[in-house]
């Protein structure tokens, strides 16, 4: 119960409504003060004007006029005479004097707080206006005793009348709180609990219905938070269905290409000078081939292997890349450029980096191609203190706004159609395994820029 939201808010209303309850008792048991002895005075007033009335008045009667005003001596002063009305021996010295006519609130809070404080029997001279304008002033000398009786009892009795209150309107708003809040929550909690149970079960996802603006807006966001679960589940298990077929058929092509491997020997030993330049090139990619096929098979298994990172020279590798995709070029005027310096160095696994530089490359070239424009695509590289920088620009028309939205996620950000996004999202794998970013630099009509980043750090082999 007060582990619930309902419950609590139950308790911090009583509380808070006690709270106010004490803010509020305060001037009001100095007002309450206030009255009382304005009604004395105005009783003492009223006895005093038998002696108006008769001059002289027999004792006893005195002694009960003064009795039933609760005071021991009344003085009123009329013409600027002060003259004692009625008087019967005053038990003790009188040890505070009050004068109501011109006491701010402030002061009236005081005097209440104070005869609170002071639990002995005092007299006091309590001093204000009479009415009907019957004076100038009134002055009574009374006990304090009775006064704080009265306040007690009228502090009681307002403590009994604020917890009534709080009790009350603590329970109007526990069963509010129950219908407005911890019921349609509830239901959120049992659409949570009914999705976790079948994310794949399209009837477990929220339908908002809460009229209360917050709840439907977390309903709304837990509904959009439902539907884009189910679609990466539907999506991860249609990927692992896919990388199960790729890795069979990267099993089947292993073998096919290592058949093909021991062909290449032959070749080699050809006489006619221009297989024999081209064969070190079919073996090459034949033997990349082979081992594209095992790490496939590999990730399929787990994640990509990490990096054997050496000191490669970058000019040689981006040529590699450069040249093998020459030969996919028509008659469009497109132009491949390497122009890395020779002498250029950096640390990197030189498999994976040829399958990052081979990606980038072959995506601008096709994009180019598909465009029917002439253009360029160049390798660039250079370095700071801090990082290796390598550039893969065209003179393209740049990527589309869809694409640059998810461009490293696999089968979303195809840059062209028809294209899967396995390429980017690929190498973005292998550069974060070198502890770097691939970094899309800029896009737009004169072009697209496309940046691998690898920090230095420790040089010490």
């Amino acid at each position: 119960m007060l582990n619930s939201l309902s419950g609590r808010f139950l308790i911090l209303t009583t509380v808070f409504v006690m709270l106010a309850e004490v803010l509020i008792f305060v001037p009001s048991i100095a007002r309450f003060r206030e009255a009382y002895l304005l009604n004395r005075l105005e009783r003492a007033q009223i006895a005093s004007l038998a002696l108006l009335a008769d001059d002289m008045l027999a004792t006893e009667l005195e002694a009960e006029l003064l009795e039933t005003a609760g005071v021991y001596n009344v003085v009123l002063r009329r013409d600027e005479v002060r003259q004692l009305m009625l008087a019967s021996p005053v038990p003790a010295e009188i040890s505070a004097t009050y004068d109501l006519r011109m006491a701010s609130p402030w002061v009236l809070v005081r005097d209440a707080l104070l005869t609170f404080a002071m639990p002995e029997n005092r007299i006091i001279r309590v001093i204000g206006e009479p009415v009907q304008e019957a004076g100038i002033l009134i002055e009574v000398a009374m006990e304090s005793g009775p006064l704080r009786m009265a306040m007690i009892d009228y502090g009681l009795r307002i403590l009994l009348l604020s917890l009534v209150i709080s009790v009350v309107t603590a329970f109007l708003l526990f069963l509010a709180v129950r219908v407005v809040l911890v019921r349609p929550i509830r239901s959120v909690v049992g659409y949570m609990q009914r999705y976790a149970q079948a994310p794949e079960d399209a009837r477990g996802i929220i339908q908002p219905r809460s009229s209360v603006r917050e709840l439907r807006e977390a309903e709304e966001a837990l509904q959009m938070l439902q539907i884009q679960i189910t679609q990466a589940l539907k999506q991860r298990e249609r990927l692992a269905q896919l990388g199960g077929a790729v890795a069979k058929v990267s099993h089947d092509l292993r073998n096919i290409l290592t058949s093909a491997q021991l062909f290449t020997d032959r070749i080699e030993a050809s006489e006619d000078p221009l297989v024999r330049r081209m064969a070190p090139k079919l073996v090459n990619s034949i033997t990349r081939a082979v081992s594209l096929c095992e790490s496939t098979l590999a990730f399929g298994r787990a994640e990509e292997p990490a990096p054997t990172l050496t000191m490669v020279r970058l000019h040689d590798l981006a040529e590699d890349v450069c040249a093998s995709e020459r030969l996919a070029l028509d008659e469009s005027g497109i132009e491949i450029f390497n122009e890395i310096p020779e002498g250029y160095v950096m640390r990197a696994d030189p498999e994976q980096m040829f399958r990052v530089l081979l990606n980038l490359v072959r995506n601008a070239r096709q994009a180019l191609m598909s465009t029917g424009v002439p253009g360029t695509v160049t390798v660039q590289a250079h370095e700071d203190a801090d990082n290796w920088r390598v550039e893969v620009c065209d003179t393209g028309q740049g990527l589309p706004p869809k694409a640059q939205e998810h461009l490293f996620t696999a089968f979303q950000g195809g840059a062209r159609k028809g294209g899967s996004g396995l390429g980017l999202a690929i190498s973005a794998e292998l550069v974060r395994g070198h502890g770097g970013d691939l970094l899309l630099h800029r896009t737009g009509p004169d072009g697209t820029v496309f940046e691998i980043r690898l920090p230095k750090g420790d040089l010490t082999f």
